[in-house]
């Protein structure tokens, strides 16, 4: 049994796309098929931190537009024809 530890990402250096690129690999990968057992439970285990780390970055995101949306700084402009289309 190997001691290695599965790799972390590097969530406070790397962006959001980057983080969920390495996801979508890590995801082909996998449903590919053509790596060992041992290395695609590493996989999956740095998959579930990336998939992890991205709904907290997303959750925040949202938060921050109902904040905005919230404190009337996202108002559609004058002349906006999508602005008719808000729910």
């Amino acid at each position: 049994m190997s001691s290695k530890a599965p790799k972390q990402p590097a969530t406070d250096v790397e962006s959001f796309d980057q983080r969920l690129e390495r996801l979508e690999k890590i995801v082909a990968e996998l449903e590919q098929g053509r790596i060992g057992l041992e290395q695609a439970l590493d996989r999956y285990q740095e998959g579930v931190v990336l998939l992890r780390g991205c709904r907290a970055t997303l959750d925040g995101f949202r938060k921050r537009v109902e904040e905005l949306a919230e404190s009337g700084a996202l108002q559609p402009l004058a002349n906006d024809p999508d602005a008719g289309a808000q729910s």
